[in-house]
């Protein structure tokens, strides 16, 4: 038996999540009906996290064991293949040790948030990106955003389904950047408790609405209070960036054809 380490992209758009679910789709779900294909028995696939349903990946990730050793690349082209015409593709497959666990071998995750911020609607980008028209002030949003960096107390920004043992985490890094009418969140850290990013997001942009002060954030934080948090982005603008193993020496990439292939 093998183990694969995969490394996934998909929109969630059409799915009700990672988790799979008996009477809906989910991106979990449509990657075991796909790995059965390669198989005689069932392949169950442990993702490195789980997300809500509508929110986007360009760099999941997941392990799947098959009873045969197959060439990495055609461990995700024969998956790819029998993903069609759902919006999933997986990247790479690499073998792993058997030990290896893509959810609890995991040291950082990384997620990226979208908001394009112009009175137009979204076209090429809707289902992508959150469009607030109002004008918005990054530089504001980023000042305010790194009182959240290090380990705090995050119920205030916590969804109440949540079932993470505790509220306490450690935010490794958020930046707020703007290119034109794009702007975008980054936010790290080893894990992240049920939809924290987007209740973070939210609240960030009634600061840079002009809406509240800077110190707000921090007082919202202290309050530990999920009442107190803002507005929660929708689910369209998120994306999993990517998951980082420190103990694994393979050299990941995508698969490029030679030329003249």
């Amino acid at each position: 038996m093998t183990r694969y380490l995969l490394r996934i992209e998909y929109n969630g758009g059409p799915f009700r999540g990672w988790q799979r679910q008996e009477d809906a789709p989910t991106v979990q779900g449509a990657l075991e009906v796909a790995a059965r294909q390669l198989t005689d028995d069932p392949v169950i696939v442990y993702g490195a996290g789980r997300t809500d349903a509508g929110v986007h990946a360009t760099g999941q990730a997941a392990h799947i064991d098959l009873l045969d050793t197959f060439p990495d690349q055609k461990v995700a082209d024969a998956l790819n293949y029998h993903l069609r015409p759902d919006p999933i593709a997986v990247l790479s497959a690499h073998p792993v040790p058997d030990a290896f666990h893509a959810r609890f071998d995991a040291t950082e995750r990384q997620y990226r948030y979208v908001i394009l911020n112009r009175r137009a609607d979204l076209t090429v980008d809707r289902g992508l990106a959150w469009r607030i028209a109002s004008p918005l002030d990054a530089g504001a949003m980023h000042k305010a955003a790194q009182h959240l960096v290090g380990k705090h107390d995050f119920t205030t920004f916590r969804d109440v389904q949540c079932q993470a043992k505790t509220p306490v985490k450690h935010l490794d890094a958020i930046a707020v950047t703007r290119n034109g009418a794009r702007i975008e969140f980054t936010c790290s850290a080893l894990s992240f408790l049920h939809r924290q990013v987007r209740s973070i997001v939210g609240s960030l942009t009634e600061i840079g609405r002009g809406r509240q002060e800077e110190a707000w954030l921090s007082d919202i934080l202290a309050a530990r209070d999920r009442t107190a948090c803002g507005p929660v982005a929708p689910a369209c603008g998120l994306y999993l960036e990517y998951v980082h193993y420190p103990t694994l020496t393979i050299k990941e990439h995508m698969y490029e054809p030679e030329i003249g292939a």
